[in-house]
């Protein structure tokens, strides 16, 4: 059994759209080459890293079909989707915000889709021992009917709900360490008791008005979402006590039948998007507990698909101690910046204060 790892070309191709880092170019904004933060670098020097490194040799490389129409409408209403497809058909343009798509866009979001869907199902049905999709464009804030912060489509949500469908799999848990809420993956599954969302996330960073400790689901599914929003200048210490004391009870509470991880790499302390101090190592631990909490819990069945992470630099190092993880291969990619980041922790002062903080959210979820 091994890892899978799925990619594909043409979603580095995916772009679109006049702006300036966020801010739409004109007026004082003035254009800018790089365009937005979400640029296909940053996933494609990932995919470069493991194959220079000979990663690659010990992973399962793959890619897989679009997401099928009937497989994109069990999440998006079918007045989004032919908005969406006439758009890129046209051309491109944006139907929400900061998520723009040139020609072929639609096409392009359904292969992300379909990578994520894919990389579940190979798990699911015992193909796989792991997965890891290099989905592009990202997909935890498309809500049903809104793209938006880059999102077009719910690769997450597209994922399950196409798993679910085929029988393969009943109750499924999400742990979202973007360091922006996973609030488009929250709204699909409010009402839904057989999904756990869990977002740890840098409180009000974006969007800005969703993503509370007070938002536990609908009436209908109670404690299906949990929110820990975190404050800026959390680092390794605090994600993984975060993990200890709220993700892994809630998964312990919850007994999923497989986990999938919006894997962000944002929280990353050089993330031009992020006031986080995470480094490559706290994500190649984030990972090794998602891990044990999988075989403890469902056969060991986890997939990893790959929101944020603006660094095209750094993005590839936590990406490849994450798969070095996955896959137990004996390949390293030595942290160039391990180091620096060490020497930029917050001290025991801010950790006690980060702590208390994560205590305090626990309670208030009943973990």
């Amino acid at each position: 059994m091994t890892t899978a790892f799925y990619s594909d070309e043409r979603c580095f191709w995916h772009g679109g759209g006049n702006y300036a880092f966020t801010l739409p170019a004109g007026g004082l904004v003035q254009p800018s080459p790089g365009g937005l933060p979400e640029n296909p670098e940053t996933k494609r020097r990932l995919r470069n890293l493991i194959e220079v490194t000979g990663l690659t040799r010990h992973l399962s490389m793959r890619g897989a079909e679009p997401a099928s129409r009937e497989d994109l409408l069990r999440v998006h209403p079918d007045s989004y989707l032919s908005a969406f497809k006439a758009a890129s058909d046209a051309g491109g343009g944006e139907l929400g915000l900061r998520s723009p798509f040139g020609a072929g866009g639609y096409e392009i979001a359904a292969l992300s889709a379909g990578l994520a869907s894919a990389a579940l199902r190979a798990v699911l049905t015992g193909e796989a021992r792991n997965a890891y999709a290099l989905s592009r464009p990202p997909g935890h804030h498309a809500t049903s009917d809104w793209p938006n912060g880059f999102c077009l489509l719910n690769n997450i949500a597209v994922a399950i709900r196409a798993a679910q469908g085929q029988g393969l799999v009943r109750r499924v848990a999400v742990i979202d360490w973007d360091v922006h809420h996973g609030n488009g993956t929250e709204a699909i599954f409010w009402d839904d008791p057989e999904v756990l969302t869990i977002s740890l996330h840098q409180e009000r960073n974006y969007p800005l008005d969703t993503g509370g400790v007070e938002a536990t689901g609908s009436p209908a599914a109670p404690l299906s979402n949990l929110n820990l929003p975190l404050p800026p200048g959390c680092g390794h210490a605090a994600y993984l006590y975060a993990m200890e004391r709220v993700v892994l009870p809630a998964l312990d509470r919850f007994r999923p039948e497989a986990i999938v991880v919006a894997c962000g790499f944002d929280a990353a302390a050089v993330d031009p998007l992020g006031r986080m101090l995470c480094s490559a190592e706290t994500f190649r631990m984030l990972t090794r507990m998602a891990m044990q909490a999988a075989d403890r819990l469902c056969d060991g069945r986890l997939v990893l698909v790959h929101e944020g992470g603006y660094s095209e630099v750094y993005v590839p190092f936590c990406g490849h101690a994450v798969l070095e993880e996955l896959s137990a291969a004996p390949v390293t990619a030595a942290d160039p910046l391990a180091a620096t980041l060490a020497r930029r922790q917050p001290d025991a002062r801010f950790d006690a204060f980060a702590r208390a903080w994560i205590d305090e959210a626990a309670s208030a979820l009943g973990l």
